[in-house]
C-alpha cells in the first residue's frame, strides 16, 4: 500500500462539521427505509410484492456508486474541491425527490420515485465515506467514522419519530384509499429540507486538501479520459481488491441483507404480527356494502396507527446506534480496541434484536429488539469502513469506497429478486413476521464471518489522537 504523509490532528468540532452533512443524508434514508413500504401498501401492493418494488434504490446505487467514487477520485477544483462538488448535485436531486414522493398516484411512479431518491442519496453519500479518508490521518479514521455515525444516529431517530410526531400535533394520519397520508407528505417535505441544509452547512464549513502532487494527479488523470478508459479502470480495480475487503465483503452481504428486508418488510410484518392490524386489501371489498366500507375504513385506521407505531419504534435503532458510537468514542481514546471481535459481538446483538420481534406483543418490547438492532446499526456505519480504509491505496479512496458499495446493494438485489420470500418461507413458514426471523439469521451469519479478518492492521484500532 502506497505511503502519505502524517495530516494534521482535527478536532471533534472539525470532523463534526466535515461529517454534518450526513443528517440530511440519514433523513433520505431513514424516511425511504421506515416509510417506503407504508407507501407501497397504500397504493394496492401486497406485502410479498414488497421486496421487488424496492428493487429500483439497490439497482441506483450498483451503478452510481463506483462511477461517482470514480469521478470524485479524479475531481479537483481550487473553488469547489474534490468531494463537495459530488455533495451539492446529490443533495438537490434527493431534496427534490423527497419532497415528491409521498404524492405519488400508483406504485410505478412510487417505484420509479424510490429509484431517483437512492441514486441521489447515492451521488452524496459515497464521497462522504472517501472524505473521512481525505481528511484525516488513520489514526483519526475510526475516531471519523464513528462521529459520523453519531450523526446518522440522531438523523435516524428524528426522522423516524416525524409522521408520528405530526399526527400527535394534529396533522391527519388518515386518507382517501390509494392516497398517502398528510403527516407522512409533511415529514418527507421537512427531510428535504433538512438534507439540502445539512450538506450546504458542511460544503461551507470544510474544506479539501489538494492533491499531494498535483502534475502527477493532473497526468494520471488525462491517461484515464474517457468511457473505454473509465470502464477498464473500474474493472482492473474489481480484480485487484485486497483480499481483506473481500472478507470485509463477505461480512457485508450478510448484514446487508438482514437490514434490507428490515427496511422493506418491518412494517408489513410488525403491524400485523405485534399490533394485529395489517393493510386491508380493497381489492377485495365490495364498495356498494356500506357495511363493509365502514369495516374497511376503520381496519385502515388502526393500519396507519400501527405504521406510526412501527415507525417511531423503528427510530429507536438510530437512538441506540448513536449511543453506542458515543460510548465507542469515549472508550476508544483511551484503549485499544480488537475491532473485528467489537464488530462480530456487535451484529449478533441485532440478530438477537430481529429474532426477538417474532414474541413482541407491544410496542416498548418494539424499542428493545430495534434497540439491540441499533448496535449492529452503529458498527456497520463505521467498522467495516475503518478496516476498509487500513488496506487500500489512498489514492484510490474514492473507487474502493465505490466498489466496496458494491456488497451493500447486492445483497439488497438479491433479497428484492426474491431471496427474502424463498429463504424466509422455506426456512421458517409462510407468515410476513418469519422474514425478521431471517434477518436476525443473516446478522449471526455475519458476525460469524468476522472470524475470516486475519490482517492485524484492519483488526487493531489504537487509541486516536483527537484534540
Amino acid at each position: 500500500m502506497s505511503t502519505i504523509s502524517v495530516k494534521p490532528t482535527l478536532s471533534f468540532w472539525q470532523i463534526w462539521n466535515m461529517s454534518f452533512g450526513f443528517l440530511g443524508i440519514q433523513f433520505g434514508f431513514a424516511l425511504q427505509g421506515g416509510f417506503m413500504s407504508r407507501i407501497f401498501l397504500t397504493l394496492g401492493a401486497q406485502p410479498h410484492d414488497i421486496p421487488g418494488l424496492w428493487l429500483a434504490a439497490p439497482l441506483a446505487g450498483l451503478i452510481v456508486q463506483p462511477i461517482i467514487g470514480y469521478m470524485s477520485d479524479r475531481t479537483w477544483s481550487e473553488r469547489y474541491g474534490r468531494r463537495k462538488p459530488f455533495f451539492f448535485i446529490g443533495a438537490v436531486l434527493a431534496s427534490i425527490a423527497l419532497i415528491v414522493m409521498p404524492h405519488s398516484p400508483l406504485l410505478w411512479i412510487a417505484a420509479g420515485s424510490l429509484l431517483m431518491l437512492d441514486a441521489s442519496i447515492n451521488i452524496s453519500m459515497e464521497p462522504f465515506r472517501a472524505l473521512v479518508a481525505d481528511k484525516l490521518d488513520e489514526s483519526q479514521r475510526s475516531y471519523g467514522f464513528m462521529v459520523q455515525t453519531l450523526i446518522i444516529g440522531i438523523g435516524t431517530w428524528v426522522a423516524s419519530q416525524l409522521p408520528y410526531l405530526l399526527n400527535v400535533l394534529g396533522v391527519s394520519n388518515e386518507a382517501a384509499d390509494t392516497v398517502i397520508p398528510d403527516n407522512v407528505k409533511l415529514a418527507f417535505f421537512i427531510g428535504g429540507i433538512v438534507f439540502l441544509g445539512s450538506i450546504l452547512f458542511t460544503i461551507f464549513t470544510t474544506t479539501e486538501y489538494p492533491p499531494e502532487d498535483i502534475v502527477a494527479f493532473e497526468k494520471e488523470k488525462k491517461e484515464s479520459e474517457g468511457f473505454v478508459n473509465a470502464t477498464k479502470e473500474i474493472i482492473n480495480n474489481i480484480i485487484a481488491m485486497p483480499t481483506t475487503m473481500k472478507k470485509l465483503g463477505v461480512i457485508q452481504f450478510f448484514s446487508w441483507f438482514a437490514f434490507f428486508t428490515m427496511w422493506s418488510m418491518a412494517t408489513p410484518a410488525l403491524t400485523e404480527h405485534v399490533f394485529n392490524a395489517p393493510k386491508p386489501d380493497m381489492s377485495i371489498l365490495d364498495k356498494t356494502d356500506e357495511v363493509a366500507m365502514a369495516a374497511y375504513i376503520a381496519a385502515d385506521a388502526n393500519f396507519n396507527n400501527a405504521a406510526d407505531l412501527v415507525g417511531s419504534a423503528m427510530g429507536t435503532y438510530g437512538l441506540s446506534s448513536m449511543v453506542f458510537a458515543l460510548m465507542f468514542v469515549l472508550i476508544t481514546r483511551k484503549l485499544t480496541i480488537n475491532r473485528k471481535l467489537v464488530h462480530m459481538l456487535s451484529l449478533m446483538a441485532g440478530g438477537l434484536g430481529f429474532i426477538l420481534m417474532y414474541y413482541a406483543d407491544s410496542q416498548n418490547m418494539l424499542h428493545i429488539c430495534f434497540g439491540l438492532i441499533g448496535i449492529s446499526w452503529g458498527s456497520i456505519l463505521s467498522l467495516p469502513y475503518a478496516m476498509l480504509s487500513s488496506s487500500i491505496d489512498p489514492k484510490k479512496m474514492g473507487i474502493f469506497m465505490g466498489l466496496f458499495n458494491m456488497f451493500i446493494v447486492i445483497p439488497q438485489i438479491v433479497a428484492a429478486l426474491g431471496g427474502i420470500n424463498f429463504l424466509s418461507s422455506t426456512l421458517f413458514g409462510e407468515a410476513t413476521i418469519n422474514t425478521m426471523l431471517l434477518a436476525g439469521a443473516c446478522l449471526f451469519v455475519a458476525g460469524i464471518s468476522n472470524l475470516l479478518i486475519t490482517d492485524a492492521k484492519a483488526i487493531s484500532y489504537q487509541a486516536d489522537n483527537v484534540a
